[in-house]
């Protein structure tokens, strides 16, 4: 350990001093050639400095930007003192905090990938059963795939006279206008 610590500072010794030479032989520059430094604020720069949107003109079209109550509410929440502000974490907590969302997800899509192979194998095995019945009788007889037919039938299971949830509403590609009438009555 400690021979790769001194074969590295060797490495790096002619380094750092060919570096702070060009440092120390750099001119300072004039003041007047630095740029302002601009400071990075959520408002625009016209609003900080005092001056605010164009006004609308009372009857006219104005220039402003629309007053539209939903704007004015989330500008509202978002400025509010009592507002929290969004989280800043250090490096390390930013680090723990990905780390342990990543586990999350990955817990997450472990559980999701093992329902659908469970229901995956419900169905193939539910698929198996069919088709078995279906080829118990040889092709060519009477009875030819009657446990088949027998199985697949739909009788009895939407109550007495019922009808599939399916056929409740006339199939379309859109919703409808109207999700639910609340007027209706038997």
């Amino acid at each position: 350990m400690a021979s790769s610590h001194t074969s590295l500072s060797r490495l790096l010794t002619p380094l750092l001093s060919t570096f702070r030479s060009s440092i120390q032989t750099l001119k300072p520059t004039t003041t007047s050639a630095i740029m302002p430094c601009r400071t990075f604020s959520s408002t625009p720069t016209p609003l900080a400095a005092g001056g605010g949107p164009p006004s609308r003109r009372p009857g006219g079209k104005g220039k402003g930007p629309p007053k539209d109550a939903r704007i004015k509410l989330i500008r509202y929440h978002m400025q509010h003192p009592k507002t929290p502000r969004p989280l800043k974490l250090s490096r390390m907590r930013a680090l723990r905090h990905w780390t342990i969302h990543r586990a999350w997800m990955l817990a997450q899509r472990k559980r999701v990938e093992g329902e659908e192979s469970e229901l995956m194998r419900m169905y193939q095995s539910m698929h198996a059963a069919c088709e078995e019945l279906r080829l118990l009788d040889p092709p060519g007889t009477k009875d030819a795939g009657r446990l088949y037919r027998i199985a697949m039938e739909k009788k009895g299971i939407f109550g007495h006279g019922g009808v599939p949830i399916e056929y409740a509403r006339a199939q379309t590609e859109t919703p409808p206008r109207e999700a639910w009438n609340h007027a209706w009555t038997r």
